[in-house]
């Protein structure tokens, strides 16, 4: 999502305010809390679980390797739980001609550098530069040039964009900065 006038450019990033990310945290905190509960039904040599009867599953070694990825994926669950309600890697790029500057802000986990942001003076910027690695994990990022600086990411490394779209976001944004593109 991007808002865009004659001399500000503001694109919106999502984070992990994803619907894959809230699909998988809820999938792996269903699947763990079942495993859990056919682990301690087997302890309890109880029906926890109607579908699973207990005597089926022994509790050495079945039943504890059971609560242990059950456990395992209650933490797995609950770390990306976490990372949704704290929205990491979302923020947004602001680009402002009239005042010459750059601002990139991103959210970070918890602590001393919850915020990222990063300014910079538009005649700073040498090209916008793409990035494309293609075959099983095909990868296209685009990058911000900073002299002296380095390259800054301003996709996601993980964003599906194809190269259709990733050439056409990149030359949108090296005509409104009047610089460069540059492709490696």
């Amino acid at each position: 999502m991007s808002w865009r006038s004659e001399y500000m450019w503001i694109e919106f990033l999502a984070g992990s305010r994803k619907t894959s990310n809230f699909c998988w945290a809820f999938i792996l905190f269903v699947g763990s809390l079942g495993f859990l509960l056919v682990g301690i039904s087997s302890y309890l040599d109880r029906n926890l679980i109607s579908l699973f009867p207990s005597q089926q599953i022994n509790f050495f070694p079945q039943g504890i390797v059971m609560s242990f990825y059950g456990i395992a994926g209650l933490f797995m669950s609950s770390y990306l739980w976490c990372t949704i309600t704290w929205n990491v890697g979302g923020g947004y790029d602001r680009f402002d001609r009239k005042e010459g500057r750059v601002s990139i802000f991103r959210w970070g986990f918890p602590g001393k550098n919850r915020r990222i942001f990063l300014r910079f003076l538009m005649k700073d910027i040498q090209s916008i530069r793409i990035e494309v690695k293609e075959g099983i994990y095909a990868r296209r990022v685009l990058y911000m040039e900073i002299r002296g600086l380095g390259a800054i990411p301003l996709t996601r490394t993980d964003e599906n964009l194809t190269p259709r779209e990733i050439e056409q976001k990149a030359a949108e944004l090296a005509y409104f900065l009047r610089v460069p593109i540059e492709v490696f």
